[in-house]
């Protein structure tokens, strides 16, 4: 049976403290305005009992990044309309930024990430968003609501530069809202690497970074709420993404949209292996530059 996590990994318990964490993880369990498959809301709890059968040591980067300490934040927010949880979720990074640490969002729909966006924005200037996703997310609304999870990157560009990786989907009406250059097509990236170091010159020197699972294909990651075919693949985007936090500086990421599904487990380790991948990744980077 399946141990309820409180907090992200099988760790010390002193890691898991706030004092002692470089690392905050913020669970939004919102699912409040998507329009397909439901069950976002599930994906934060998913991701925390799935990183229980995580290893610490990460063979890749040879290293525990879980040393740092990781504290994984409780459920605070205020769900009751998108509004209210954009402004929620600004508040709360607001405030572990002001304490100088480095924040992640376990979602929950993408929806999440806009509150977590304007806040890294006021922190950190010259901010650019790494959008891997497989849908443009550019309405300017949706169902009546600019804070729908299809308009979330159309509230970051209000913010900062937006880079979009692994897209696939995208309506009429977004088109005036991209910026060609700084968008990579799924078709036009699937069969080579060469776009990798394209895209980061796109980026400025700050970086935050969310994560839609749908980017990945849906033979790799089933369970989200809009799975689309020709996805992103798991260790070229693992090389991306290394890329990324080596040459630039992310100060912060969400993993978002896991839509957890009752007769498999298999999303859940690879959403709860991406996070820890990523902290690795900035540890990695921060470990350089000391």
């Amino acid at each position: 049976m399946i141990k309820h996590l409180t907090h992200f990994l099988d760790m010390d318990e002193e890691l898991c403290q706030l004092d002692n964490a470089r690392y905050v993880l913020l669970p939004v369990p919102y699912d409040g305005t998507s329009t397909f498959v439901k069950g976002a809301d599930k994906g934060p709890q998913a991701i925390l009992d799935a990183s229980d059968s995580l290893e610490l040591y990460d063979v890749q980067y040879q290293m525990e990044a879980c040393n740092a300490g990781i504290y994984t934040d409780d459920y605070v927010y205020d769900l009751s309309t998108p509004e209210a949880m954009v402004d929620a979720v600004r508040q709360r990074v607001d405030h572990f930024l002001g304490m100088g640490k480095q924040v992640a969002l376990l979602g929950g729909e993408h929806s999440v990430s806009v509150g977590a966006i304007q806040s890294m924005s006021a922190h950190h200037k010259d901010l650019t968003v790494l959008q891997i996703d497989a849908h443009a997310d550019m309405r300017d609304e949706y169902h009546d609501s600019p804070y729908n999870h299809a308009c979330v990157m159309r509230r970051a560009l209000d913010y900062a530069r937006v880079v979009q990786v692994g897209i696939r989907n995208v309506c009429t009406e977004e088109m005036h809202n991209l910026t060609p250059e700084n968008i990579f097509y799924a078709h036009d990236i699937h069969d080579h690497e060469h776009w990798m170091s394209q895209a980061v010159d796109r980026l400025t020197d700050n970086v935050y970074v969310t994560f839609d699972l749908d980017g990945l294909d849906p033979a790799v990651l089933p369970a989200t709420g809009t799975p689309l075919p020709g996805g992103l693949q798991w260790y070229p985007t693992l090389r991306f993404l290394d890329m990324v936090f080596k040459q630039r500086n992310v100060v912060g990421f969400d993993v978002v949209e896991l839509c957890p599904q009752s007769d498999s487990k298999v999303s859940d380790v690879l959403a709860a292996t991406l996070v820890y991948k990523m902290i690795n990744m900035k540890e990695t980077a921060l470990r350089n530059v000391r």
